[in-house]
């Protein structure tokens, strides 16, 4: 028996006001590193934000708890024991469509190593909660941003500030196309911190000024794009040395809470709520861009680096693509500079956690004086806000 899986069944409570008194739901392990959305992805259950509410309340779990690696956990999997008949006499449910798709769940899982056999040799099926239980809970896709008019018919987005607020539609070449703009740190934790000339620079001031910039271009080309990091006073700011503050929130006005577990829950858990709501429309073009000042030792020079999901071709592809772009640039305007920056997977939660195709950006080495200049610098900052948007512009 695999250590990360339990064969047992469990009896508890049906969640969510459910008529039955009980029912029979699968258990599994957490394994090292595991959040509830890498937990439900393994077994095909994130598609459904059902599913999530499921598993927090047959587990009396809040929604931002971590999960504790090596203790077994309450999935949204019902057990049932198959008549040896069909799939629909099982359930008493007639409907041919749901009953294949609950087979090759079954079948999928048993070939994913999940299963340790097929259900018509065990006579144990296994039914995802969202088949019986989610056909009203899909969520409705909220506003990204207000947009009322401008001066001129421009759209105004008062996130980016007095001076930027008013962003006119360049094109619609990212037209369907949805981004999760986050940048790092913020609320009572400034990030990566160092010194200049005398000022105080904080990696949070510096990333969300790139990710505002990166945002504002994403919206002027036909995107929906939602700053995830936000602070109710400062827009995009045109000055070398930015203010650190602790004002920030994440969507929705939610204050940033100060243990870093409950901070990159409570970032995927919204990343994920709206890519639902998305999905559920059928939107399935949607990225995330997490962006960082990295802090190293003061002499080490760095070019801006990116990060993957180990598992996540498409994360790894986005990834090369931005790098590729910003290579072509450095190539163009500076030809006798040789461009250092790299892509490599780690296992990140904002990279394992989040449901879509995330990307995590590293901009410079805080510390070091050369670097300094890329992010301290007004024009280099939006430079490489649209250096980056190069690689998404069909």
């Amino acid at each position: 028996m695999k250590g990360a899986l339990l064969l047992l069944a469990w009896i508890c409570m049906l969640p969510l006001g459910q008529a039955a008194a009980e029912t029979i739901y699968f258990k599994a392990e957490a394994r090292p590193g595991d959040g509830v959305y890498a937990l439900l992805r393994r077994y095909q259950l994130d598609a459904y934000p059902c599913n999530f509410e499921a598993f927090y309340s047959i587990n009396q779990m809040r929604s931002n708890k971590h999960l504790l690696a090596g203790k077994a956990y309450f999935l949204p999997i019902l057990i049932y024991t198959y008549n040896g008949k069909s799939i629909r006499s099982t359930l008493g449910n007639d409907d041919l469509d749901k009953a294949l798709r609950i087979q090759e769940y079954n079948n999928q899982m048993y070939k994913n190593g999940l299963r340790q056999d097929v259900f018509t040799n065990s006579n144990i099926l296994w039914v995802p909660y969202h088949e019986l239980h989610c056909a009203d809970k899909m969520l409705a896709a909220p506003e990204a941003e207000p947009t009322p008019p401008g001066p001129t018919g421009a759209r105004k987005y008062d996130i980016f500030g007095g001076k930027y607020a008013y962003t006119p539609l360049k094109s619609s070449r990212l037209q369907g196309k949805i981004f999760y703009v986050v940048s790092g740190h913020g609320g009572p934790d400034p990030g990566a911190m160092s010194t200049r000339q005398g000022k105080q620079l904080c990696e949070d001031e510096y990333a969300y000024d790139v990710a505002l910039r990166f945002c504002r271009l994403l919206i002027q080309h036909g995107a929906t794009a939602y700053m995830i990091t936000r602070d109710p006073n400062d827009g995009i700011r045109d000055a070398p040395y930015l203010a650190c503050d602790t004002d920030e929130t994440i969507w929705q006005n939610q204050a940033i809470p100060r243990g870093q577990i409950e901070r990159l829950t409570q970032r995927s858990d919204a990343i994920n709520d709206l890519a639902s709501s998305h999905l559920a429309k059928g939107q399935k073009d949607q990225t995330a861009i997490i962006i960082h000042v990295d802090s190293r030792t003061r002499s080490q020079k760095t070019d801006v680096f990116f990060y993957h999901h180990p598992s996540s071709s498409s994360s790894k592809s986005i990834a090369t693509n931005i790098l590729k772009a910003i290579n072509q640039k450095y190539s163009r305007y500076q030809p006798g500079r040789v461009y250092d920056g790299t892509v490599k997977a780690r296992d990140l939660h904002m990279l394992r956690e989040v449901s879509i195709p995330a990307v995590y950006v590293e901009l410079a080495n805080i510390r070091n004086p050369s670097d300094q200049v890329r992010i301290v610098e007004p024009r280099n900052r939006q430079l490489l806000a649209e250096w980056m948007l190069d690689a998404f512009l069909p």
